[in-house]
């Protein structure tokens, strides 16, 4: 079953649920970024929430940013989500396994940290995007994004997210399941979700057992009513051209010792690591259009 994201509504539809498989998505970014089984189960457990948090916004030109940072060995963790599905991310360091002792278990929480931040970014088009921000919990990626939920957005929400991986390191399976509850939500949904929680298995182990999602969703909550159904993809909308941008925000100085020294450069994309290359011929005509542009300005 191809990745996608469900929405629907449960309890008279005084309740919110979404539920995402991201499993080829995850194996996507996993090969991309060279993920070793630790950091590809944390960025994966971003990204399936990513795509959750894109979906709950409407207009293509829209997006989502996930900024994480718990002063964890993974550094920074960063995910960009799209209403249409699309999704893209990175970590800091890739190459990380750390097993817990306890629970024998990929140690997400551990290389996160919780010395630090959650911050969701929304542009909506707006003049100024909103920003919200909370302290990590645990790190362990799903109940800090339920505190940040209820405490940024004022929304009681549970998150169930998680990412298995293979013995060979690829993603056997990934996803989510969100519940929000309504303004009209009674004490009886709450109890009833609540109960739903505690007793659901991990939901990555669900999905691998249940791949096709409104059986699962159906199996869960018994009566769901599904509003949407959206295709979900990893997808960088990188391009020599935006590469070039970046290229001419660079002081006049350091591109010159770029043509001086290495006759041209390499710029590797932060979210797909594919490479772009420009040559010597190509930066000195960056060189030449920050000259034109400066005497444009002082005219």
């Amino acid at each position: 079953m191809r990745d996608s994201l469900l929405k629907g509504l449960i309890c008279d539809k005084r309740v919110r649920v979404y539920l995402c498989k991201t499993t080829d998505l995850c194996e996507v970014a996993r090969f991309k970024h060279d993920l070793w089984p630790t950091s590809a189960a944390a960025l994966g457990r971003v990204l399936s929430v990513g795509t959750v948090l894109g979906g709950m916004i409407k207009n293509t030109n829209e997006k989502v940013t996930i900024q994480i940072n718990g002063n964890g060995s993974i550094g920074t963790i960063m995910a960009e989500a799209y209403p249409n599905g699309r999704v893209k991310g990175f970590v800091g360091d890739p190459h990380l396994l750390l097993i817990d002792n306890n629970t024998h278990k990929l140690a997400v929480g551990k290389i996160v940290g919780t010395d630090g931040y959650l911050r969701v970014i929304k542009d909506l088009g707006l003049k100024s995007d909103f920003v919200g921000t909370v302290k990590l919990v645990s790190g362990e990626i799903g109940e800090d994004f339920a505190y940040y939920f209820t405490v940024s957005e004022q929304i009681p929400t549970a998150v169930s997210v998680g990412v298995l991986v293979n013995d060979d390191g690829s993603i056997k399976s990934a996803g989510a399941l969100i519940i929000q509850m309504m303004p009209e939500a009674t004490e009886a949904d709450i109890t009833y979700c609540e109960e739903i929680i505690k007793n659901l298995a991990p939901i990555s182990e669900l999905i691998d057992k249940s791949p096709d999602l409104n059986d699962l969703l159906m199996t869960i909550f018994g009566d769901v009513d599904i509003l949407e159904q959206i295709d979900l993809k990893f997808e960088c909308d990188c391009s020599k051209e935006r590469m070039a941008e970046a290229l001419a925000t660079i002081n006049k100085a350091e591109l010159l010792e770029m043509i001086a020294e290495d006759h041209g450069c390499e710029i590797v994309c932060q979210y797909c690591s594919k490479k772009y290359n420009f040559s010597e011929e190509e930066l000195i005509r960056l060189v030449n259009e920050k000259k034109e542009n400066v005497d444009v300005e002082n005219s």
